[in-house]
């Protein structure tokens, strides 16, 4: 924000300045300029791909500068129900019945710990606070124009959709006509953030072709965005969120944008910023003055680290960075100094911050910018994170899972007695001859959520799930399993012969009696280990990846997660 941002003092920083942040910060779409077509969207995704990545137990924290209620700061802002909820005033969470909501499905992309989906699974660009029963009826559908209701809560209607929509999903989601536009805008920017991605579900997404959505999606998006214009709610929220994570949606910014990629001014050259990128003061773009960043949650004895980048303009000397004050030493930087060149290049420099507790607490410190070139002062940013003892987790208790047909079941369980971050469901495919087809891991939005619908159950397959918890870097043992055959639920595993207890680059094997003959195999199919005889309480060591255990006396194989 130009000279706004500077201040004379160290540790003073102007309140004045929030003021200033409803302009985009001159320059910031200077790369835009002069493209069209799909050089114009690989600008945007270049642009938009760098940004803060923020640990997924702390959104709740940035969910209250992004999503209040105009006018009623404690009241959450939920575009899926009109129910009142209100923020905790710790600011963990909300009052009992709202999730984290990927407003554009994680199983789309595959889901979310990877460390490349990781990136969509905590864009503030796309998650919003939701109302859990809204949450439940939308699942993974497809946004579209209900046809026949199955759902109706006065805001979000869920059904069969009209001709034409869906991308070949029976069901879609439609939300009240005040949020079309919202919704739309969002999907835009996913579609030019999250290009590169290999998109598992093509209901609307695919990586065809460089447009990224279907033909019938861009007619349907086009149309909710005419129609239901950029609001202040949206544009507040924008300027919030470029707070929080240093990146923007320029489909808010620019609503004329999305007419320039996939509308009616397909193939035009773009511009929107009249400033040439070389004129103007030397300044810091992102991040802004004053923006608090929570690294979260950490078990005491591990460490947690974010990602910000610094992006610059014009400057002219190298930027000096200092930690300053408070538990100061708790947190670390990966460089005190970043190369002008580097700052003043598109993606800027990704500078690590880590947090490395040695006691309880909630700790904080500042992060000061000085020098580069923009004269005298300095401004700077607070970091806050929060150390917590080691968690004891207890097994999950699963439940007979729910509503199972030829093509679908819904996999349910208590909630823990216990606090977690969220839930992992390890489910493994068979064939008649136990052959394995597929093993992957699915994770809950978060702690709230007791159920997991799946629809790619096929004829001829047996399913087996197994449910775990997750709470700072840990997680339970698995429960029971449930397996799924072909005449339904035929057993419900109360007591397990053989199960895993993960570690750093090692499981630690429980059983009641040694088992016999046990190979491990990669998911390549190659053995990688044998053992005559397995003991309680072995570790068994093995490079990270995923991998499938198999005994004499077992009746099906086990899959090992080595982090």
């Amino acid at each position: 924000m130009k000279s706004r941002l500077l201040i004379a003092a160290l540790v003073v920083f102007a309140a004045s300045t929030t003021a200033a942040l409803a302009d985009v910060p001159a320059g910031y779409y200077a790369t835009l300029n002069g493209k069209s077509g799909q050089a114009l969207k690989n600008a945007i995704h270049e642009l938009t791909k760098v940004r803060t990545v923020h640990n997924y137990g702390s959104l709740w924290y940035y969910f209250r500068q992004t999503d209040a209620m105009t006018g009623d700061a404690a009241r959450v802002w939920d575009m899926y129900s009109d129910k009142t909820y209100f923020f905790t005033s710790n600011g963990s969470g909300a009052t009992s019945g709202m999730n984290k909501e990927h407003s554009l499905p994680k199983s789309w992309w595959g889901g979310g710990n990877e460390s490349e989906g990781y990136f969509a699974y905590t864009d503030l660009n796309h998650l919003y606070p939701s109302d859990a029963e809204a949450n439940m009826a939308k699942s993974n559908y497809p946004l579209g124009e209900v046809e026949t209701t199955r759902f109706d809560n006065g805001v979000s209607k869920v059904g069969t959709p009209i001709a034409g929509q869906g991308g070949g999903s029976t069901i879609v989601f439609e939300p009240d006509a005040r949020y079309k536009g919202d919704f739309a805008r969002t999907y835009f920017y996913m579609a030019a953030c999250y290009q590169d991605y290999t998109w598992k579900y093509k209901y609307m997404y695919s990586e065809d072709n460089w447009l990224t959505l279907t033909p019938w999606s861009i007619d349907l998006l086009l149309r909710w965005a005419r129609e239901d214009p950029v609001s202040d709610k949206e544009v507040a929220r924008n300027e919030a969120v470029y707070r929080c994570q240093n990146n923007r949606n320029p489909f808010i910014d620019n609503p004329e944008l999305m007419e320039y990629i996939w509308g009616e001014r397909a193939g035009e050259v773009f511009n929107v910023d009249s400033t040439p990128i070389d004129d103007g003061p030397a300044e810091i773009i992102t991040p802004t003055n004053s923006m608090t960043f929570d690294l979260g949650q950490v078990a005491l004895g591990r460490s947690t680290s974010i990602t910000i980048p610094v992006k610059g303009h014009n400057l002219t000397n190298n930027v000096g960075l200092m930690l300053y004050r408070y538990d100061k030493d708790l947190f670390s930087l990966s460089v005190s100094e970043i190369d002008r060149a580097i700052a003043n290049s598109p993606n800027g420099y990704p500078l690590t911050v880590t947090y490395t507790p040695d006691t309880l607490g909630v700790h904080r410190t500042r992060l000061v910018f000085y020098d580069g070139g923009w004269g005298e002062g300095s401004f700077g940013i607070s970091l806050m994170a929060e150390c917590l003892e080691v968690p004891e987790l207890s097994t999950p208790v699963v439940l007979d899972p729910l509503e199972v047909t030829d093509s679908s079941y819904i996999a349910t369980w208590e909630p823990a007695i216990e606090q977690v971050d969220y839930y992992v469901v390890n489910r493994t495919i068979y064939d008649l001859q136990h052959k394995v087809l597929d093993s992957e891991s699915f994770t809950t939005d978060d702690a709230s959520q007791t159920s997991m619908t799946f629809t790619d159950r096929k004829h001829g397959e047996i399913h087996t799930y197994t449910v775990q918890s997750y709470r700072l870097g840990y997680l339970s043992d698995p429960s029971a399993r449930i397996t799924i055959d072909l005449t339904g639920v035929s057993d419900i595993q109360a007591d397990l012969p053989l199960a895993f207890i993960a570690g750093e680059g090692y499981v630690l094997v429980k059983c009641g009696t040694p088992l016999q003959q046990v190979r491990i195999y990669n998911m390549a199919g190659q053995q990688v280990k044998y053992m005559p005889v397995l003991e309680n309480d072995t570790e068994i060591h093995l490079p990270t990846g995923i991998y499938v255990l198999t005994t004499a006396s077992n009746r099906f194989p086990a899959k090992l997660i080595i982090h």
